[in-house]
């Protein structure tokens, strides 16, 4: 689809790459996935570990502001560090690249390149998700430190056999991937470099036809990059030598039918005025509640599984949702919350409430029993997964879902591609 004034919905980009058989010295998990502590750990012993660009806190001392102009220059410092080691290379020309991700019998193929900002600003490069500004904050340092995106967005289209086809021929030619690895949690990430003209002119038409994209997971990159570029444009508004390459940002677009959401699940602190015996008192009127004797993973929508120290229960509402109520209403995520914990447990803005938590991952029941028998949290709730035709639903309406409302695995890693923005 072509934006006006912005040219492509999606296009080829200056790209910085892992350099040949350098990809399992750099390769490192999503900026926000981890902790700190978590990061610290992940890259001892790992100079050339992604995490020293985007953490580059971990190479400090224990610091009250994590946020602080010196850890921004360090991460600056770190991504020229590898460039000079050769560690990473520019690509000489602009380029697409196949990007396949497996694990455990799951396989989803998408294409990487640059989403035009001038689509996301125009709502075709659709949102489902509100940032919050500090952590917007830190994504805009980061990449004015840089010139660089260096955490690709997770966009999601409705399925196109056109593109599948074109990207599926690239992955079937002879030629080698650029990059092939296994990360440690086993994920296998495989790179095929676009930049003859005649396939960038075949996967560009097929994208062209695509008629909106659906923002899955980076919702904080995308608004950072649209930040910079209108900071650069305000900066420079008659245009001249200005790099083109601002006005888009780092992304991987895969088939809404490809990608995996698990559950993004809550805890809740503390019960507020209830104890465990009344909570269940007043869930009853509502659901038909159940004890359970191990961690409950809901198998159809509107199920809730419930964690509190006295056990596992299982919540089925006595009168599920209408199936022709809107899918913001619907949404699971939304069911809890205006049933239980706003009017049951005094839950404000879940976006705010200090009381409130999420925990998201393959594991996750395991790791919220863990917490209510440490007595870290009072109650969790597991959920169903939200739906990718819900999420794009909600998304098409113009409507806001509430916070962390999906959890997209396998994630994409750091430190393969990087976008260069000047």
């Amino acid at each position: 689809m072509n934006i006006r004034s912005g040219g492509t919905l999606f296009a080829p980009f200056d790209a910085l790459r892992a350099a040949d058989g350098r990809a399992a010295e750099i390769i490192a998990p999503p900026y926000d996935v981890l902790t700190a502590e978590e990061a610290l750990k992940r890259a001892a012993g790992k100079p050339k570990n992604f995490l020293h660009v985007s953490r580059a806190e971990i190479d400090f001392p224990p610091v009250a502001d994590s946020h602080a102009p010196e850890i921004y220059g360090r991460a600056a410092q770190n991504l020229s560090a590898l460039i000079e080691d050769g560690a990473m290379v520019r690509v000489p020309r602009q380029a697409y690249f196949v990007y396949r991700m497996q694990i455990s019998g799951h396989s989803q193929t998408g294409l990487a390149g640059g989403a035009s900002i001038a689509a996301y600003e125009a709502d075709v490069i659709k949102r489902h998700e509100l940032t919050r500004p500090d952590k917007e904050d830190d994504r805009v340092k980061h990449m004015e430190a840089l010139n660089a995106q260096t955490g690709p967005v997770l966009l999601a289209h409705r399925p196109d056999a056109t593109l599948a086809a074109a990207l599926e021929d690239v992955a079937q030619r002879d030629n080698a991937p650029e990059i092939d690895i296994t990360a440690e949690d086993g994920v296998r990430h495989t790179l095929w470099q676009i930049d003859d003209g005649e396939t960038l002119d075949s996967v560009q038409s097929a994208v062209d036809a695509l008629d909106a994209l659906y923002i899955a997971d980076g919702h904080h990159r995308s608004a950072a990059a649209a930040r910079v570029a209108a900071t650069r444009r305000a900066a420079n508004p008659d245009g001249k030598n200005a790099d083109p390459a601002r006005e888009r940002f780092l992304a991987v677009l895969f088939p809404s039918d490809q990608l995996l959401i698990l559950a993004y699940n809550r805890i809740v602190r503390s019960l507020g005025t209830e104890d465990e015996a009344a909570l269940l008192d007043r869930l009853q009127l509502e659901y038909d509640v159940r004890p359970a004797g191990a961690p409950i993973r809901p198998d159809h929508p509107a199920q809730i599984g419930l964690c509190l120290n006295s056990g596992w229960n299982l919540l089925n509402p006595r009168m599920p949702p209408a199936r022709e109520a809107p899918a913001l209403e619907r949404l699971d995520v939304s069911l809890l919350t205006d049933g239980i914990l706003q009017p049951l447990l005094g839950i404000g803005d879940p976006r705010t409430d200090p009381r409130l938590d999420f925990v998201g991952g393959a594991d996750a029941p395991e790791r919220i029993e863990a917490l209510v028998r440490r007595g870290e949290a009072a109650a969790g709730f597991t959920l169903y997964p939200t739906a990718m035709d819900d999420l794009m639903a909600v998304a098409d309406s113009g409507q806001i879902m509430p916070p962390k409302s999906t959890w997209f695995e396998p994630k994409l890693a750091d430190g393969l591609i990087a976008h260069l923005i000047d």
